[in-house]
């Protein structure tokens, strides 16, 4: 029997040292047809490579069958077929594991990262009307840092929001970032940068020039910033850099991204100043990533530039660029601002509940439903593409639906299907139709079975599998930053929990459809029925938290 919360990496990692290969062997099989008969497989041309002849030791064989530890999957059974070897795993038990109850503290915290980010988004510095690509860079990184924060990271967001003149767009998107900073030590900060540029060999008098354009008034002093590059050896920035016009706006900037970092060490109270040693943090060490658009970029690795020189220490040294890619914009083609498209939209959802609803979608209490599902659709679309690609929008009427599968507003409607599921289930408990839900101690899972026959249908041992196993791992991969070779520019699977939702959308809805989870009130059909519903709570649970890290409610009902 295996111990704690199994897990697929974990079972992975068994399996492959089982085979006693360095290289990894194993895939997780996904597929409704497939897991009609198994739930890994190392395939036959992997076998090949790995073994003389593709033949494996009955030594192996063995250990396979025998498999165990700490968050690893029993195995029930491992064999040879024409397709490469093949295991199922005791699956009563891994329900028992992931459904009964729930592991103590310790286990539950297992995984959990340290540290501290400073995720910094230049989009909204942006003086004009916002854009949908501003929104772009912004609502990821608001994603993002819930990522992070459920991975235990300690997290800080720049610029503060202005208490006046913000953007309406984010309270309309139910944005949610800080606002206001300490002006003071702000002035501070912007006063030790001053000293530091007066002090740095990379900076020159701006002298006009005859025939010269006139320069901006509040431009301090110009950087070299091409030289700087040179000298130090570094990599990765635009090869168009030269030279930088220093203005106390971006001094502002540093200044703000200062004290996030000092914000960050505040538990040392050794560090007081504008500027800190990082000997002083004693290990606390502070990553930086600036999440730009691709419009965005140049005028960020300035900065960056700009801030290496005036402060030369481990936590400038090593910022990172997450790049998001173009946000094109189709029917129409004009330039269409961040608040037209939220309306837009805003419109568009409501037409298409009215003509799915009816009249209900008309009534007063679907005002809040209505902006919830807009904000789902806006934050679906901008979120389920991998941030280095384009996203394009099409903004024509029949382009938003309640309907489709691959929209936010299709995850939130089967996020209420749970809902009035156990609300319906709660109230008939409370009728007298069906008892209590017992303890998951008391469950008997041996009554959920797969359900997938030759049509190829999406059944419990499926959602238990493709969603309730990995889902803790998805998180944590889509909040790894991982650190290039050589270069500044990262990449982050941000995409990952909307495409989760989407396709545990798509299969849940395929078995809520089919399966009539509330049956006949009849006592020997009421183990089943209470061991869906048990499975279905963690579903919801999932949902729930894999919405939260997108900052969407879940709704109780369309």
């Amino acid at each position: 029997t295996g111990e704690g919360r199994p897990g697929v990496a974990a079972t992975l990692r068994a399996l492959n040292e089982a085979l006693g290969r360095p290289v990894a062997l194993w895939v997780k099989e996904g597929g409704a047809r497939n897991l009609r008969h198994r739930d890994f497989l190392a395939p036959r041309a992997a076998l090949s490579a790995a073994f003389p002849d593709g033949q494996v030791p009955a030594g192996v064989m063995a250990a396979l069958t025998s498999l165990g530890g700490p968050g690893v999957l029993s195995v029930q059974s491992c064999q040879e077929t024409p397709a490469g070897l093949v295991v199922q795993v005791r699956r009563p038990e891994a329900f028992q594991r992931l459904l009964g109850p729930a592991p103590g503290p310790a286990a539950a915290t297992a995984g959990m990262q340290a540290g501290t980010v400073v995720l910094h988004c230049p989009a909204l510095r942006c003086s004009a009307a916002p854009r949908p690509r501003h929104l772009r860079s912004l609502l990821l990184t608001e994603h993002l840092s819930r990522l992070l924060r459920a991975q235990g990271v300690s997290v800080c967001l720049v610029p503060a929001l202005a208490k006046e003149g913000g953007w309406e767009v984010l309270r309309q998107l139910h944005v949610d970032w800080p606002s206001d900073c300490d002006n003071a030590a702000l002035l501070d900060a912007v006063s030790a940068l001053k000293q530091a540029l007066a002090r740095s060999p990379c900076a020159a008098d701006c002298e006009q020039e005859p025939g010269a354009a006139t320069l901006p008034e509040d431009v301090i002093c110009k950087v070299h910033l091409r030289s700087f590059v040179e000298q130090q050896g570094l990599v990765g920035y635009d090869p168009n850099i030269d030279v930088l016009l220093v203005t106390e706006g971006k001094l502002r900037s540093l200044a703000e991204l200062q004290q996030a970092v000092l914000q960050c060490t505040v538990s040392y109270p050794a560090v007081n100043s504008a500027f800190f040693s990082l000997s002083q943090c004693q290990g606390s060490y502070c990553s930086i990533v600036h999440v730009v658009s691709c419009e965005e970029e140049f005028q960020q690795q300035q900065l960056d530039l700009l801030w290496r020189i005036l402060d030369p220490r481990a936590h400038t040294a090593s910022q990172k660029h997450l790049v998001c890619g173009p946000v094109k914009v189709t029917n129409p083609s004009s330039p269409i601002g961040a608040d037209q498209y939220f309306q837009l939209r805003k419109r568009q959802m409501y037409e298409a509940s009215v003509m799915k609803y009816g009249e209900l979608a008309q009534d007063e209490a679907w005002t809040e439903v209505i902006d919830t599902l807009t904000v789902a659709a806006i934050r679906f679309e901008m979120l389920s593409t991998a941030h280095r690609s384009q996203i394009t929008l099409d903004l024509g009427d029949s382009s938003i639906s309640t309907k489709g599968t691959k929209s936010g507003a299709f995850v939130m409607y089967n996020c209420a299907r749970l809902a009035t599921l156990f609300d319906t289930y709660q109230r008939a408990v409370e009728r007298g139709t069906y008892p209590p839900l017992p303890p998951a101690s008391e469950l008997n899972f041996s009554c959920l079975r797969e359900e997938a026959s030759a049509e190829k249908r999406p059944g419990e041992w499926l959602l238990l599998f493709n969603y309730l196993l990995p889902f803790p791992e998805v998180v944590q991969q889509a909040a790894q930053l991982p650190t290039p070779a050589k270069g500044i520019r990262i990449t982050a699977n941000t995409e990952a929990v909307c495409k989760f939702l989407i396709q545990l959308s798509m299969d849940f809805s395929s078995y809520y459809n089919r399966v009539h989870v509330l049956g006949e009130p009849f006592p020997h059909l009421f183990d089943q029925m209470f061991a869906r519903l048990q499975l279905l709570g963690a579903v919801r649970d999932v949902f729930h938290s894999a919405l939260a890290t997108l900052h969407l409610p879940p709704l109780s009902q369309i």
